[in-house]
């Protein structure tokens, strides 16, 4: 879906806030703002001194608090903080989105009062969405509500109160997770941690195991009256025919449009992880060791699954299916968003070993169908926006999984020349001309620009060091 750049959706400019005479900030006035963070500022701060770039510093002031800026709603639920983000100009909130917004302001969570407050709400509402239906991808503000999403006012499925859109992505499940985890490990506290919390990552482990489909083909289905193909699924809304081989099936990837088969890699891989740490959590917090020796199981026989029919086997060396269905047939290409095979590494869901440099020279290569070349740039796309459409987050995603300094220049070169003036990060862009865009307010892609920009800058400084 392609819009219109609105002052209103990226907030506006403020008077006086200029990362350079020439390139006036974007970023809404302070008044405006729906949350600040006075240890994000610092990092800002200290991060734009470090960037040679003019226009490179300016595009990650305005990115890196745009997620704090303009989707984040704080407040109480029941009694508790509450956390409510928006994914951007759609007005609902996405399990997956909502944890990588605020995920590169985790480590900074440990010197702010207030972003533990609001990482523990967004913790407690996440439980809440999964305790409503853990099978949806999009929740409501109110939890009693109904979907006013356009495309999805038809959509053949068990439709709950509160649930915005209900597409089945392993992922959605597995965001929370890495996110409270990633809280605790972070901050040491366990206050969100409760009853409710307990019993929705239980759920988690339920919907796994259910959609493993040993017996049957579990209570989820979907169907959406559309044109487009992807965004239904096959056989009734339960999907090609698979053999139960100990992999989750999924529905719907990252980027929302239908798999062809239901064994998606990158998902399951992000499950096998997913389900180690919820291990390590329940046995910590609960000293349910019962419960932990489950999900170890669980992962285990997963990553056996994955190991023996999600590995394609090649003369020059092994490297990684996207998709397969049990019976041997397997399919080679990427997601342009996360999880994928490219950024795997980055999620922490397999090594950055020698198969999976042979996975990622594939995926970034005409190898993969998804992979577009032009004048503007080149990365990956896919079904979602269409042919030529690349985007920037696979392009942030390559930059993240290598330590050639050359390469994530190069990376950077690309993001800052097709932002189109917008001084945001978008969707897609088209590869030849990047006036052609999707998504003005992509809170995820902009917050995940300046997660990149402070990594580079901690991890590999000499590529923010010249022009």
């Amino acid at each position: 879906m392609s819009l219109v750049p609105s002052a209103a959706m990226v907030g506006g400019m403020s008077a006086g806030a200029f990362a350079a005479p020439r390139f006036p900030g974007k970023r809404p006035p302070v008044g405006q703002r729906k949350f600040t963070s006075p240890a994000v500022e610092a990092l800002i701060a200290a991060t734009k001194k470090k960037i040679a770039d003019p226009e490179l510093a300016w595009l990650f002031e305005n990115c890196f608090p745009n997620t704090l800026d303009t989707t984040v709603e704080v407040g109480r639920l029941d009694g508790y903080e509450d956390t409510f983000v928006v994914t951007g100009d759609i007005d609902a909130m996405w399990l997956r989105d909502s944890s990588a917004q605020v995920w590169p302001y985790l480590p900074l969570a440990p010197k702010d009062e207030a972003l533990r407050k609001l990482f523990r709400g967004l913790i407690r509402r996440q439980a809440r969405c999964i305790a409503i239906d853990p099978y949806a991808n999009a929740f409501l503000p109110d939890p009693k509500g109904k979907s006013k999403l356009d495309w999805a006012q038809s959509d053949q499925t068990d439709m709950h109160p509160g649930v915005a859109e209900r597409k089945w992505e392993v992922d959605s499940l597995c965001y929370p997770v890495r996110l409270a985890h990633g809280y605790w490990q972070t901050t040491g506290d366990r206050e969100p941690f409760d009853d409710a919390w307990r019993a929705a990552t239980r759920l988690i482990v339920t919907t796994f195991r259910e959609q493993q489909r040993k017996t049957s083909p579990g209570p989820y289905h979907f169907q959406r009256p559309s044109p487009n193909p992807t965004e239904s699924q096959f056989l009734h809304g339960y999907g090609q025919p698979t053999r139960p081989v100990g992999m989750i099936h999924q529905m719907f990837r990252p980027s929302d449009d239908a798999t062809v088969y239901a064994f998606n890699i990158p998902g399951n891989l992000f499950a096998v992880v997913t389900l180690r740490r919820l291990a390590q959590m329940h046995a910590s917090f609960y000293g349910d060791q019962v419960f932990a020796d489950e999900c170890h199981a669980m992962a285990d026989e997963i990553a056996a699954a994955v190991e023996q029919y999600g590995v394609v086997k090649d003369p020059q060396g092994d490297y990684w299916a996207y998709e397969v269905d049990g019976y041997g047939n397997q399919l080679f290409m990427d997601d342009a968003n996360v999880p994928s095979l490219l950024a795997l590494p980055y999620l922490e869901s397999a090594p950055h070993d020698a198969r999976y440099q042979r996975t990622r020279d594939r995926v970034w290569s005409t190898h993969n169908p998804y992979f577009f070349k032009g004048s503007a740039g080149e990365g990956i796309g896919g079904p979602h926006e269409g042919l030529r459409m690349i985007w920037p987050m696979s392009i942030m995603m390559k930059a993240f999984t290598t330590d050639d300094v050359a390469e994530q220049r190069q990376c950077l070169h690309w993001l800052k020349t097709t932002h189109a003036g917008t001084g945001f990060m978008h969707e897609a862009f088209d590869q030849d001309d990047p006036k052609q865009f999707t998504r003005v307010w992509f809170a995820w892609a902009n917050t995940l620009f300046g997660e990149l920009v402070v990594h580079l800058a901690d991890k590999h400084p000499d590529s923010l060091r010249r022009v």
